[in-house]
């Protein structure tokens, strides 16, 4: 099997790739500047045929935040397979493992709910949707009457569509008036929005995943990519592959695959990101790496800026961090001097002491030189899930729907008259409640309605002892909308059975802000609907009307709800206005926003140098970074921003919880490229389940030497909290570090009960970064101690971060390690069409 194609190669067909031994398929080198090669990923069930495939319907992947286009293959009513859309502009036809495998396998899993639920002598039975609708209603109406809007609370996804967020955001708003709705988004992105929105005047990433293909150098902070966003590392990987290569820069504690191709590996102490951050900003202003045209004319704040980061020389971050000073030099050598850089961010920085901080660290460094909003200089702070954004644009997560300022009268009497109701009725009085707030409202009995809505918080809150004892709580009625039976599932009163993937239509919108639509391919299973079915119904029931009397919702399906987001947006930094179903039928997914000026969609923002932070158009006036208090609207309008960026900091300050003589090492979660979240879907792939069945824990081959312990020994992790127990891999995670990953919790997909306690977040504590609100998963203090010898090795995949250590130490134990493989059932093929123009207008620029 070859290596590599070249990208002169012309078509080509490969035949079939073990797309669990090479997560990421075959390179197609390309230059810089060049356009990123297609490669058409495709998979079929055992014994389908591609001439039996009765039809190919138009969708995107939705189990990851990249977003890539897919087809889904149908026979018979059911889902077979799915290919990669060689057109679309995020993936030129490319799959990951999970999109290759779990997309459309979970969805016919046998195991799918399949009607109503509710809990009767203490057991969930079945029922139809009248029976459990009514019930819901009955105990809405109750708590309305007798405690108000206040008791309701709402918990929501990264994985709905579109327009069952639009929904679920004005039943929560205009129906009930309740501040307490969020969604997981919470766990993965808030820091995210809350980064641009504090540099920017607003969410909405700048920079284009076409960024890859221009730039001179790439940092990613924090950002494990080869793991979780599988295809954009695909698309890096060919661009290292290739001549002109980019330099790159890794900050990440272990070893993934991004820092073995680094130029520069910061394997920093976990909950020390913004130590770094002050000492990769303070090289920039010693070694006059600065663009001084630029910050005069299109900043504000740069003298704070200055004075912050002057302690933080080389030497006190290496002392600080635990790297070196010299690679910190070099780093920083390579963002002040490259004419081009792209940045990502994700969950390393999020999820971390200071996150909002350590993020704007980043909006700072391109900032002072300029490099934003021209090709291949940009910033893409990530997200974690397929429709995070939408979440966020939507006020799902209970912000104000269109990027609106809920300090903003003029903002909130907007969304009254879009939404024709009384402006009163929509809250705006506080800070809409974040989601560990709204399980502390529960845990203290004043919220008594609780909504989950695809997502699995048993398993991903934090502090998981005290989640399970508010999720039983006596006084709490808990609805649950979802495609299983899950850990959450099990505590509720009513479970609602979805449709999901493939069976409905809606349209998301991924990372760079590129809109996708996905038509429904087959029929959800039994008596399971949409989410925005249900919500509509839930409005009507409980008779939520506008002020003419009609419907709150008066939509009849998915495009009328767009088009009523459409006018939502309309002027707004995320606008849609121009964008139409049939626009996004055929071809490619398109930017926002997307205008009568600019029919075919956005590439970069901010090209002009002028940003959102203009006092009536802003999304925020602000916080203070280290305590979180808010600006207001009076002492906003006073620094007269007037369309510039804010250079936005804090002072370092230690993580919540360091390591001391009896909690000795310091505790991270993550992910692998094998699952996603919960694994709700990837747990219900063979092939991924197969990779990647059992939890696992990884020390170092440093620390192993002096510990005695051996690869595959069990081990007990615990922190102040709470223990798990796993097989331990000894691999290349930085000395002092344990990692552990995320996805497992008390069920094994079929809802069989675990045989341990694996879930990562057993450990991790209740604490979150103070204006983002998003919880501090990857800093605690754990000590390790061991429970039996090892039978084998660790079940953790060898293809990824977790591999055995190189170490010489642990060189010798490693070989008793089996290599990650598929087998024939992860066969999948690739195939290299010729190159073909591209109907995306986007693409036609040039660098």
């Amino acid at each position: 099997m070859a290596e590599r194609v070249s990208a002169e190669q012309g078509h080509a067909d490969l035949g079939k790739v073990d797309r669990i031994a090479k997560i990421w398929g075959t390179r197609t080198p390309y230059g810089r500047e060049e356009r990123w090669p297609v490669r058409v990923d495709q998979v079929l069930a055992e014994g389908v045929e591609e001439s039996e495939v009765e039809r190919w319907v138009q969708s995107a992947c939705v189990l990851c935040s990249n977003g890539c286009g897919i087809d889904i293959a149908v026979k018979d009513g059911t889902m077979v397979g799915v290919r990669g859309r060689a057109a679309d502009r995020v993936n030129h036809g490319r799959l990951g493992p999970k999109g290759l495998f779990a997309s459309w396998q979970a969805m016919n899993s046998p195991d799918r709910l399949t009607t109503p639920m509710i809990r009767q002598d203490g057991e969930l039975v079945p029922c139809d949707w009248d029976t459990a609708m009514e019930r819901i209603v009955q105990r809405s109406r109750h708590l309305l009457q007798t405690k108000g809007p206040l008791s309701h609370g709402f918990y929501t996804s990264g994985q709905l569509f579109l327009e069952e967020y639009y929904a679920q955001a004005i039943v929560g708003k205009a129906g009930i008036g309740t501040p307490h709705m969020d969604g997981n988004t919470r766990l993965c992105t808030a820091t995210a929005a809350t980064a641009l929105k504090e540099s920017f005047g607003s969410d909405g990433q700048p920079g284009s995943y076409r960024d890859i293909d221009a730039c001179d150098a790439m940092f990613l902070f924090g950002h494990n990519m080869a793991e979780t966003q599988t295809v954009l590392w695909a698309r890096v990987l060919d661009r290292l592959a290739g001549p002109d290569k980019p330099r790159l820069v890794c900050v990440d504690p272990r070893d993934t695959d991004v820092a073995r191709h680094a130029e520069v590996h910061l394997a920093l102490k976990p909950g020390t990101n913004l130590a770094l951050m002050h000492g990769l900003v303070r090289e920039l202003f010693v070694n006059g790496w600065i663009d001084e045209d630029y910050i005069r004319r299109h900043t504000m704040n740069v003298e704070e800026l200055r004075f912050t980061v002057e302690p933080w020389t080389p030497q006190e971050v290496a002392r600080t961090c635990g790297v070196d000073a010299q690679d910190v030099r070099r780093a920083a050598e390579i963002f002040g001097t490259s004419e081009r850089v792209l940045s990502t961010v994700l969950q390393g920085f999020y999820q971390s002491s200071q996150a909002t901080a350590s993020s704007c660290a980043v909006n700072n460094l391109h900032l002072l030189r300029g490099l934003i909003g021209k090709p291949g200089s940009g910033i893409l702070q990530m997200n974690g899930q397929p429709t995070a954004q939408n979440n966020r644009e939507c006020g799902a997560d209970g912000d104000l729907s269109g990027f609106r300022n809920w300090e903003n009268p003029q903002h909130v009497q907007e969304l009254a008259q879009l939404w024709n109701v009384d402006p009163a009725t929509i809250p705006h009085w506080a800070p809409p409640t974040h989601a560990m707030q709204i399980f502390r409202y529960v845990e203290q009995g004043s919220i008594q309605f609780l909504w989950v809505s695809a997502t699995n918080p048993a398993v991903s809150l934090p502090e998981l002892p005290r989640i399970r004892d508010i999720l039983a709580s006596r006084g709490l009625f808990l609805v649950v909308q979802d495609l299983y039976l899950t850990e959450t599932a099990q505590y509720a009163d009513v479970v609602l059975p979805a449709a999901g993937w493939g069976e409905k239509t809606g349209t998301f919108t991924n990372v760079d802000r590129t809109v996708h639509l996905s038509q429904k391919a087959v029929d959800p299973p039994g008596q399971a609907r949409s989410d925005l079915q249900t919500f509509i119904d839930y409005s009507r029931r409980m008779g939520f009307t506008q002020l003419d009397g009609s419907p709150l919702l008066d939509w009849q399906g998915p495009e009328e709800a767009f088009e009523a987001w459409k006018l939502c947006t309309r002027g707004r930094p995320c606008d849609y206005s121009a964008l139409t179903y049939q626009a996004l039928r055929g071809g490619s997914g398109v930017p926002w926003p997307c205008t009568e000026q600019q029919p075919g969609g956005t590439e970069r923002l901010y090209t002009d140098g002028v940003f959102n932070t203009d006092p009536d158009y802003c999304e925020t006036y602000g916080h203070d970074l280290l305590t979180g208090g808010t600006v207001g609207p009076q002492a906003y309008k006073a620094m007269n921003p007037a369309g510039r960026a804010i250079f936005k900091t804090a002072p370092y300050h230690p993580t919540h919880e360091t390591p001391d003589t009896g909690y000795p090492f310091r505790y991270t979660t993550g992910r692998t490229a094998y699952h996603f979240h919960t694994r709700t879907k990837t747990g219900r792939s063979p092939q991924l389940n197969a990779a990647a069945p059992q939890a696992w824990v990884e020390i170092s081959a440093v620390d192993v030497a002096t510990g005695g312990l051996n690869e595959g020994d069990i081990v007990s992790v615990e922190s102040r909290r709470g223990h798990i127990s796993a097989a331990l891999r000894i691999s290349d995670v930085r000395e002092g570090t344990i990692f552990a990953p995320f996805h497992y919790g008390y069920w094994d997909e079929g809802g069989t009960p675990a045989t341990a306690h694996r879930a990562a977040n057993e450990l991790t504590l209740t604490e979150w970064d103070p204006v983002s609100k998003q919880p501090v998963l990857k800093n605690s203090a754990v000590r390790l101690r061991k429970v039996a010898d090892a039978e084998g090795p660790a079940p953790a995949p060898t293809t990824t971060a977790s591999h055995p250590a190189t170490h010489p130490h642990h060189a010798a134990r490693s070989r008793r390690v089996v290599p990650t493989t598929g087998g024939p059932a992860a066969l999948a093929s690739e195939e290299f069409p010729p190159a073909a123009p591209s109907d995306d207008p986007a693409s036609k620029e040039q660098p």
